[in-house]
């Protein structure tokens, strides 16, 4: 593992500008958590991003035997595009609209309006499907790992980074399988440390690229998959 000249960028340094590199999220979650035993077995919190933070969230907690939750964020998309966006909202209800780019896509300010309306919406009902009203951990005095399943922009990530941190974790890290090298950076500046295996440069970066197998994760699948884990964690602290 080496780090970048960015700063507290940690990446696999044979993996860089790869592609193909994980056979799936879980192997990607594996990869992640070699890079991160240090923090196995201590007092620190996996947040995976759903949905396909997720099983990579799983993987890495399960091998660090580390506590899962999750950090519900999605991005405003555009009216003409449900895979582009122009903003995010965070499960706490943090917003970020994407200044820089907004005016260049003209919407009108009732079109603005009702984008956020209908992602706040998304949010509050993701947020209800996964934590049953169970509140967010308490994070005080306690590290936190933000796990997402790439890095392309990065702007949904840095709200959910702004999220987290209103929490109070001691130290907050983001680990990411797969990462834009322009983008890494901006998004280092506001964590303790980024972990991403596979950075790749270049004027072309799609998150997909980097596995072998990439499909869409289900948001019920991505559920259980956190329900699973939970109770299997909670039975290892009890015992036998």
């Amino acid at each position: 593992m080496s780090t970048l000249k960015a700063g507290r960028i940690f990446d696999v340094k044979h993996l860089r500008d790869k592609v193909r590199v994980f056979t799936s999220r879980e192997h990607a979650g594996r990869i992640l958590a070699g890079m991160l035993d240090a923090y196995r077995k201590t007092d620190t919190v996996v947040l995976a991003i759903p949905s396909g933070g997720v099983p990579v969230g799983v993987a890495l907690a399960e091998h660090l035997h580390l506590p899962l939750d999750v950090a519900v964020v999605s991005k405003i998309t555009l009216p003409w595009n449900s895979e582009a966006g122009y903003g995010a909202v965070a499960f706490d209800g943090t917003v970020r609209i994407n200044e820089e780019l907004l005016p260049a896509l003209q919407l009108t300010e009732m079109q603005t309006s009702e984008g956020l309306e209908k992602t706040r919406q998304k949010v509050a009902r993701r947020v209800l499907k996964f934590r049953e009203h169970i509140p967010m951990p308490h994070l005080g005095g306690r590290n936190a790992i933000l796990v997402d399943d790439g890095l392309a922009s990065g702007f949904t990530l840095l709200v959910a980074v702004a999220a987290v941190r209103r929490m109070c974790p001691e130290k907050l890290v983001v680990a990411v399988p797969t990462g834009s090298a322009e983008r890494l950076p901006k998004v280092a500046r506001e964590v303790d440390g980024l972990y991403c295996a596979n950075v790749r440069g270049g004027w072309s970066f799609a998150v997909a690229e980097a596995y072998e197998q990439w499909f869409d994760l289900d948001e019920e699948d991505a559920v259980q998959m956190v329900r699973a884990y939970q109770k299997r964690f909670e039975q290892s602290r009890i015992g036998p």
